[in-house]
């Protein structure tokens, strides 16, 4: 599998995936047009970081195109950016149209919480409140 074969798979743009890798857009650009080549081993170490290509994972994909992963033995599921929440249920069964809806529901929740515990955190850090 290739730089962009990756990419393509975790549905992120070549500003999304050279930021979250920590890669310059212009070498990212280089490697997927074929001018240059990353080696075999940064190939292998940003592969390592996301979830694909593994016989655990069942693919998920929403009706907006966003992909997730599920991984049945372990009983997480993860988006394409890494993002792992574990679930308690067993998804076998469950309505393929509706787990997506569901799974993409989960991941927007959880990143609202997120958002809002970051918020909270940073009100904490400027304002003199104590919460009771």
């Amino acid at each position: 599998m290739n730089i962009k074969e990756i990419r393509n798979t975790t549905g992120l743009s070549q500003r999304s995936f050279s930021k979250m890798f920590n890669i310059p857009i212009s070498t990212l650009q280089k490697w997927e047009q074929g001018e240059s080549s990353p080696t075999p081993y940064i190939i292998k170490l940003i592969a390592n970081q996301l979830p694909i290509d593994n016989d655990n994972m069942c693919k998920i994909e929403d009706n907006n195109g966003k992909i997730y992963y599920y991984n049945r033995d372990a009983g997480y599921l993860i988006d394409s950016i890494g993002t792992k929440i574990k679930i308690g249920e067993d998804l076998d069964g469950v309505k393929k149209k509706n787990l997506s809806l569901y799974v993409a529901d989960l991941f927007e929740s959880y990143y609202e919480i997120v958002d809002k515990f970051n918020r909270d955190c940073r009100l904490d850090k400027t304002e003199d409140i104590i919460w009771s």
